[in-house]
């Protein structure tokens, strides 16, 4: 929760540098989809030879007729326990602690340093975020400095310490069997790295409060694919607060004022890396939803995940070579250093202020701080580094909040609702 401070003294060099214009590109090299091919080259170059030897264990039957030291470690690999739990709640978030013997003081203490972890460390990160894609590092009166390019790296760094972190957690306070098979982490490491990368490449075509209000508009693309795949109904008030999401994004949109570096071209792919964003990310939840069926702690899966997010990227960056050469980089500019760390500390005391804020109050209150968060992230970002906003944008963007809070209240009402109803009846569906 110190970050944020630090953050705010140091706004004179966090604004310093130019701004790079969005199309960054210099080579045919530096454009965002042939990285992205790259990236999943690199990938692939792991997960095709795991796939092959994960069903060679399979097709063998490794489980009962292999011997050796090597066993154990490819039976928790390719196998696991193979226990789950009967009901998925009891793979999930660890039941929250109620009140019982604290005050109210204590109560409003702990929500207070939850609140201000999660602001803090979230846009601390956000802030560092910009500044590292959208300024250049070691620029003067006479040298117009050079932009850090490779996004992959910065997520290699977030992902490296988060594993730090949430192997040491593990490590020193008790947690459940572990039961899942490890490779099954992969298929969530790989969508969760894929996603933060988009998020990062999109920041050189769009600006910072646009890509808060599409992460906040993640809701409507959800609820069309229930519609059409899951063939879910909704509620009227989720079908009102998506409308007033799709309104309030369009009002900002459409009255930003025009970037002097504007053009079709970044405007089209700001928008495909935020929808390969959203998509990404939407898959790594839903897939940890499932693996929550094994008996595991929160931290379990931070660490899981993060095992394979490092293996991916360490790998992808030495077969291009480019891990050296942001080594290099980093140490030409020690500002660059700076950020890049402070960037992953914030990243991993985050995901831990997830963790402990859920446990503690609920998922209600921490969207909540979360949706407050967002918010506070596009003024900041706004004071920081100069983003104008119209009225009507401004406008546009109390609306998706507005929306954001109406989910919260009505979601909370509708689980009151159906925890009073007699047992064997249920709530009316209203679509």
């Amino acid at each position: 929760r110190f970050c944020l401070p630090l953050v705010l003294a140091s706004l004179p060099t966090m604004a310093t540098g130019e701004e790079i214009p969005p199309a960054l590109q210099d080579s045919w090299g530096d454009f965002w989809l042939f990285r992205f091919f790259v990236n999943a080259a690199g990938y692939a170059s792991i997960v095709v030879p795991g796939f092959l030897l994960i069903q060679y264990f399979k097709r063998r039957n490794y489980l009962e007729t292999g011997r050796g030291i090597c066993f154990p470690v490819i039976k928790s690999c390719v196998f696991g326990s193979e226990v789950k739990s009967v009901h998925q709640d009891d793979g999930s978030l660890p039941p929250r602690a109620e009140p019982t013997e604290s005050s109210t003081a204590r109560q409003v203490f702990k929500l207070l340093f939850c609140a201000a972890g999660l602001q803090a460390s979230y846009l601390t990160w956000g802030v560092l975020q910009e500044r590292v894609m959208t300024r250049t590092y070691g620029a003067t009166e006479t040298d117009p400095g050079e932009n850090f390019k490779d996004s992959q790296f910065l997520v290699f760094m977030n992902r490296i310490l988060a594993f730090t972190v949430a192997g040491l957690y593990c490590a020193l306070t008790k947690q459940p069997r572990h039961g899942a098979p490890m490779y099954k982490y992969s298929f969530a490491s790989l969508s969760n790295i894929l996603s933060s990368w988009c998020q990062y490449e999109a920041l050189k075509y769009i600006s910072f409060p646009t890509q808060v209000l599409a992460k906040a508009s993640k809701v409507i693309p959800v609820m069309m694919m229930g519609k059409l795949v899951s063939r879910k109904s909704y509620e009227y008030w989720e079908y009102l607060t998506a409308a007033l999401i799709s309104v309030g994004v369009s009002m900002f949109l459409l009255s930003s004022a025009p970037n002097r570096h504007m053009s079709t071209v970044t405007t089209f792919s700001g928008i495909v890396l935020l929808a390969g964003y959203i998509i990404f990310d939407s898959f790594t939840s839903n897939w940890q939803d499932a693996l929550f069926t094994y008996k595991m702690s929160p931290v379990q899966m931070m660490f899981g995940v993060n095992v394979f997010s490092c293996l991916f990227t360490v790998g992808s960056l030495l077969e291009q070579g480019a891990l050296l050469e942001s080594v290099h980089f980093m140490a030409r500019h020690s500002e660059f250093m700076a950020h890049a760390v402070l960037l992953s500390v914030c990243s991993a005391c985050g995901q831990l202020f997830i963790f402990y804020t859920i446990n503690q109050f609920g998922a209600a209150v921490f969207t909540i701080i979360m949706t407050l968060r967002q918010a506070f992230a596009i003024l900041l970002s706004c004071l920081i580094y100069g983003h104008t906003v119209t009225v009507v944008g401004g406008l546009g963007v109390a609306v998706v909040f507005m929306a954001l809070f109406l989910r919260v209240y009505a979601r909370s009402r509708m689980k009151k609702r159906s925890k009073k109803l007699p047992p064997g009846e249920t709530p009316v569906q209203k679509v």
